[in-house]
């Protein structure tokens, strides 16, 4: 006969659940003592940036043709965002760990284990409240982005948004990464040091392995880092959005895989092995998906809206031939203004690069070298020039397609701003650490018993 059991997991309640999980970090020093490292260094990166930023304005007021580059998403709101990300990386980890870890040294796991709550179940409260754990940490960053806006900075909401989904997406990626570390570890300081050892070592491959071709190139996109630079850039790529979504759920699962005692090793790690083989073959699907939006108001991910409409009216496949060394600066200024962009606009485009696993100075001596051949519709051309201006006129000849002509009104006009950022130095360094001291002290104060259930207590 079935259990009985059963009916009750189902319908089991998820709000006690919910607010004991956003109680346990809460009620923590984790949390409070990264937001009050977060205050300074967000407070001294957004001082930074907006004096940098002041100076660069105070320039194009003499060369107004400057104030065209200048965008509060590069000057200000990715710098300001950074002093979050240092945070997230090296801090975090310790925030999310609480969530399983002390439960797991003091033994109240066992006892949470057995109430009418699937393990699924138990795993997606912890992770809702690492969701709510980041938003606290979120508010130094939110105030930074309240006074550019009251200090007359110009805020573009797309690009701004996007950037903090960046940042959120990356956020609950390090705090699943802690979850299952905190699953397979009988303690939280060895889950810190697994979970460190994820992040930090990102920072490796970025700079190991970085500008490698091939293989190398691929493993590293691997690194946690990597989920940022697109939002950075201000693009929102649903590639992207469904490999990181596809990283959390799998660590998630993992998590939920190991977090039970009482299941046989060879299970979970049978488990374990499904759990990678699936997000393994979403991960591929994701490098599959190669469209991306330009969510920023300069556009600067994208040629002007004329050669947009142009070239995506090319249904021929287009291959394009480099001859030059991944780490050689004319193919990075190459592939930042003309290769990922024509990769946007065109339906089927192909690049290969003809110089893998030379490095500058072993191909200086091919007269080749520095050559970028198009090949479209049975016709090939070749260039040596990096900007699009040349390279567009080329590749409307090889499709028989006269240029569009330029459109008018849409030239960046850019925003610039002298600001005296030295009054919110106050704000950071005393008014809102102050305020978290105080929420930290309410937080840790005893719940109160309604009087309703002492008297009621006192009656019987």
């Amino acid at each position: 006969m079935r259990s009985p059991d059963a009916a009750v997991v189902q319908r089991a309640p998820l709000h006690p659940l919910l607010a004991k999980e956003l109680r346990e970090i809460v009620s923590g020093r984790a949390l409070w003592t990264m937001l009050l490292i977060l205050c300074p260094l967000v407070g001294y990166s957004f001082w930074q940036a907006v004096l940098l930023y002041g100076e660069a304005s105070a320039a194009a007021r003499d060369a107004p043709v400057l104030a065209s580059g200048l965008s509060p998403l590069d000057g200000v709101l990715v710098p300001t965002f950074g002093a979050l990300y240092i945070a997230v990386t090296l801090l975090f980890p310790f925030v999310a760990i609480r969530s399983l870890g002390r439960e797991k040294e003091t033994g109240a796991l066992r006892l949470l284990l057995q109430l009418p709550y699937r393990v699924p179940t138990l795993i997606a409260a912890k992770m809702a409240a690492i969701f709510g754990a980041w938003l606290v940490a979120l508010i130094p960053a939110a105030s930074a982005v309240v006074i550019w806006a009251m200090l007359g900075g110009h805020l573009y909401v797309p690009e701004a948004a996007n950037l903090v989904l960046g940042h959120l997406l990356y956020g609950l990626l390090v705090g699943a990464i802690a979850l299952f570390a905190a699953s397979i570890s009988e303690s939280s300081a060895t889950a810190a040091i697994i979970a460190l050892a994820f992040t930090i070592g990102s920072w490796v491959l970025d700079f190991a392995l970085a500008g490698q071709p091939g293989a190398l190139e691929w493993f590293s996109r691997l690194s946690l880092t990597q989920t940022l630079r697109t939002f950075e850039q201000g693009l929102l790529s649903p590639g992207l959005l469904l490999g990181v979504m596809a990283a959390i759920c799998g660590f998630a699962a993992l998590s939920a895989v190991w977090l039970h005692p009482g299941v046989p090793p060879r299970t979970r790690f049978m488990r374990s092995i499904a759990c990678v083989a699936a997000v393994a073959a979403v991960l591929a699907l994701a490098t599959q998906v190669r469209t991306s939006v330009d969510l920023t108001e300069d556009r600067r991910n994208s040629f002007p809206a004329a050669d947009q409409r142009a070239l995506a009216g090319l249904r021929e496949p287009l291959l394009v031939t480099v001859r030059l060394a991944p780490e050689d600066p004319r193919y990075v200024d190459l592939r930042r203004n003309v290769l990922a962009k024509l990769e946007r606009a065109l339906p089927d485009v192909s690049i290969r690069l003809a110089t893998t696993g030379q490095s500058v100075v072993g191909s200086s001596s091919d007269e080749a070298y520095g050559e970028i051949e198009y090949s479209y519709a049975g016709r090939a051309d070749k260039s040596r020039s990096t900007s699009p201006r040349e390279i567009l006129p080329l590749l409307y000849a090889l499709a028989g397609k006269p240029t569009p002509p330029p459109g008018t009104g849409e030239e960046y006009p850019g925003y610039p701003l002298v600001a005296d950022g030295r009054w919110t130095l106050p704000w950071f360094l005393v008014g809102l650490p102050l305020l978290i001291v105080i929420a930290w002290w309410r937080s840790r104060r005893p719940p109160q018993i309604p009087a309703q259930l002492i008297k009621e207590g006192v009656q019987t």
